[in-house]
């Protein structure tokens, strides 16, 4: 069990604040210094480089600082009143500071909507009047999110202005342009400043107020940051303002829209108040409002059909397998994520034939940023196709849409484009024309590696060196192969039966190739992927754990592989390994090469549920919830370090530029729970499938408001005093028949059993 007082943050020396499109990145005392990566960025521009609030000049010391929500912070600062007697020196045991006894309190609450709203608060505990100048240095630079890391590339011209607009209302205004070869960048801040108790003005930098307060005296100024944006980047301001003092419930879009949601999303709770099982509820809870809190507003489809970022800080951007994985993920919480990426992405489909972007026809979209180097089109990730996952990826998540809620209507739109992602992996994918697929990027600026890892240093042989591209990555087949199965059955519900034949023959075909070319006999394991000659990378890594969730393996490979992910050198303690601890490229923080992933170790959990490997959920579950007690809120970040689970590290280190909250990592804690219920939906029969394996460390836990098609249930699933687990339906709106059944993949199950289990879910009670 991890030492109950351990509490791990990524990016400890930051304070995020956010909602959809803006992030506000602060110092640790809540200040945005010039030097490093703190600002407030807004569609990943950085439209204030410096922040701080003086003074007489000087910074005031922080006593308390705290998010309330993801999007409002709140900062007590206190400093001893100007002008001020000095207290007599205590050396007695209360060693009393002398700014808590004549006190000048600062406190600083902000608001992220779509803009910011600052209040700035005052008060006079000191036992005199004091006069004082308060001093907000501000300051913009209009940089790109990743040139506040790297070296600057685009320089325009930058207008700073300053005004009395109304009675009691000032500005200060921002307003930066740049060009680059044909593209034309036009973006600003506005700085209003209102109902303040004292006039402002503006001198070297500060906005500067003189202020007179008598003891218990308060002061109040409003400070708005509002972006300006090219129109087609609207973030619908109107409606989402925040104003003074909104930490009280206020008539807004975005919270309105935020909960809805959170309404409508699926709840956990669980029996016994346990530590880890505190972790579990924790961290369900905290997932829920974590995806609620990465929803991109000018995304939406409609109120009930959205699309999220992938992660805080680095992600606030429409991404193609981050944000499907999230909102298939997720499904069982609620399904309007999967029509909302669908959608969007549907609509970003490649059209045309362009290497820069490595977009070609039907190719699904890797991501889509907004910030400077991309509307500029210095880089081409404005709109940029370099992943071969994002294609397999896209009629997975549509079947998986279609297996929750059953709707001909909803999936149909989905069907072409899916099919278009499918032949544009047979005819663009392959690039040999041997039958499996493999990627290379034909962008000066692309991105090296294509599949799930795609960092430049993550395809490694057996010794070590590096893999060149093209290459076949072992799980991009598997979901090619998933991809194709899974059409398959749909098209046969919508009545395309031949075509539903030849998908199902084209999955067979491809599973066939690719155990014959994959499946390494003297290791009992699958290779990470095969090179440009077609020769075997036998390096051990994570990889064949997607293999074995998607099914592409043959039943009897199922438990070598399992018990190889879970063996000392994969299975660090905490959860799966990328790549081995014995292989010479291992390195636990890299990002590819020994790190720990929680969204793939949800997959592998999956996938040993599917093969009835129960206690093989159980043992990842575990460590995965236990990781979860080490950070903050349970809030499992992007990526976090393969140290192993030992003496000399009782808590793993942290990848250093791991986001948090990041969607994958949300979403991966209800895989973990729906495997452990055994849950697998299927709609257009009416049917949930359910066979859950609690183990002993979790012996209850209840659902409640679980979709599945029209109907809604709450379900209890408990431990009996044998060990064996069962399930209770406790609550049901709509027609659905709950039925008990191992996974048609399973390992163990036999006929007669299966018969058992049907016969018992028909018994009164069930």
């Amino acid at each position: 069990m991890p030492r109950s007082f351990i509490r791990l943050r990524p990016r400890s020396n930051q304070i995020f604040i956010s909602q959809g499109r803006i992030v506000m990145a602060t110092d640790a005392d809540g200040q945005i210094d010039p030097d490093g990566e703190q600002g407030l960025f807004v569609h990943e521009t950085r439209m204030l480089s410096r922040h701080r609030v003086l003074i007489d000049g000087a910074r005031a010391m922080p006593v308390a600082l705290s998010k309330v929500e993801e999007h409002a912070w709140l900062g007590y600062y206190i400093v001893r009143a100007p002008g001020s007697q000095q207290s007599a020196v205590d050396m007695g045991s209360g060693l009393m500071d002398d700014v808590s006894e004549q006190t000048l309190e600062l406190r600083i609450s902000r608001f992220v909507g779509s803009n910011v709203h600052e209040d700035l608060d005052l008060t006079n505990y000191s036992s005199k009047p004091v006069r004082f100048e308060l001093g907000v240095e501000l300051d913009a630079d209009f940089a790109d999110l990743v040139e506040t890391a790297r070296e600057r590339q685009q320089h325009g011209t930058l207008q700073r202005r300053w005004e009395q607009i109304g009675a009691k209302q000032w500005e200060l205004r921002f307003d930066y342009a740049a060009r680059h070869k044909q593209a034309r960048l036009e973006r600003g801040l506005r700085v209003l400043i209102h109902r303040v108790d004292s006039e402002p003005r503006w001198h070297e930098g500060r906005i500067v107020f003189d202020v007179v307060l008598a003891p218990l005296q308060r002061w109040h100024a409003c400070f708005d940051y509002v972006p300006v944006l090219e129109e087609a980047l609207s973030l619908g301001r109107e409606a989402s303002n925040y104003q003074c003092r909104s930490f009280e419930p206020t008539s807004n879009l975005m919270d309105e829209r935020r909960g809805s949601f959170l309404k409508r999303a699926a709840s956990l709770h669980v029996g016994k108040a346990e530590p880890l099982t505190r972790a579990v509820e924790g961290a369900f809870e905290q997932s829920v409002e974590d995806l609620a809190s990465l929803r991109l507003h000018d995304l939406d489809v409609d109120e009930r059909s959205w699309t999220m970022a992938a992660g805080l800080p680095l992600y606030v951007a429409l991404f193609g397998r981050d944000t499907l994985t999230a909102a298939w993920q997720a499904a069982m919480i609620d399904t309007g994520m999967l029509r909302g990426t669908l959608v969007r992405l549907a609509e970003r489909q490649g059209r045309v034939d362009d290497p820069w972007r490595d977009e070609e026809p039907g190719r699904l979209l890797h991501e889509a940023h907004t910030g400077p180097l991309e509307v500029l089109n210095y880089n081409p990730r404005a709109r940029y196709y370099g992943s071969i996952t994002t294609s397999a990826f896209f009629p997975v998540a549509l079947c998986e849409l279609w297996h929750w809620t059953g709707d001909r209507d909803l999936v149909a739109p989905f069907v072409k484009p899916a099919l278009a992602a499918l032949k544009w992996l047979d005819e663009r994918a392959d690039l040999d024309g041997d039958g499996l697929y493999e990627y290379k990027t034909r962008s000066s600026q692309g991105t090296k590696h294509q599949a799930w890892k795609d960092s430049d240093s993550a395809m490694v042989y057996e010794d070590g060196t590096q893999a060149e591209p093209p290459i076949a990555a072992s799980e991009e087949q598997g979901f090619a192969y998933m991809a194709k199965f899974m059409m398959a059955e749909l098209l046969w519900w919508l009545g395309e039966r031949d075509l539903s034949r030849h998908m199902a023959g084209q999955a067979s075909a491809l599973k066939s190739r690719f155990i014959d070319a994959f499946w390494m006999p003297d290791e009992a394991y699958l290779a990470m992927a095969l090179d440009r000659d077609k020769r075997p990378l036998r390096s051990i890594s994570s990889n064949a754990g997607h293999c074995l969730a998607t099914g592409i393996i043959d039943r009897s490979m199922a438990g070598p592989i399992a018990g190889r992910l879970l063996s000392e050198d994969m299975f660090s303690g905490w959860g799966v390994r990328t790549l081995s601890s014995e292989h010479p490229a291992y390195n636990p923080y890299s990002y590819h090469r020994g790190s720990v992933w929680p969204v793939e170790n949800a997959t592998f959990a999956l996938g040993f549920m599917r093969y009835g490997l129960y206690e093989h959920v159980a043992k990842l579950s575990r460590a995965m919830f236990e990781a979860a007690m080490l950070f903050e809120s349970y809030r499992l970040p992007e990526v976090f370090s393969g140290h192993g689970r030992d003496a000399d590290h009782p808590f793993p280190a942290l990848y250093p530029g791991a986001n948090a909250p990041q969607a994958w990592s949300a979403s991966a804690i209800f895989c973990f729970v729906q495997a452990m219920c055994g849950l697998y939906p299927y709609a257009p029969l009416k049917m949930l499938v359910v066979d859950p394996h609690l183990p002993a460390w979790l012996p209850e836990l209840t659902l409640e408001n679980l979709k599945v098609g029209r109907a809604r249930a709450t379900i209890r699933f408990f431990r009996r005093a044998d060990g064996t687990s069962d399930y209770r339906v406790e609550a049901l709106e709509g027609s659905l028949h709950v039925l008990r059944q191992p996974s048609p993949w399973s390992l163990t199950a036999t006929p007669s059993g299966r018969l058992v289990d049907a016969f018992s879910s028909l018994l009164p009670g069930h």
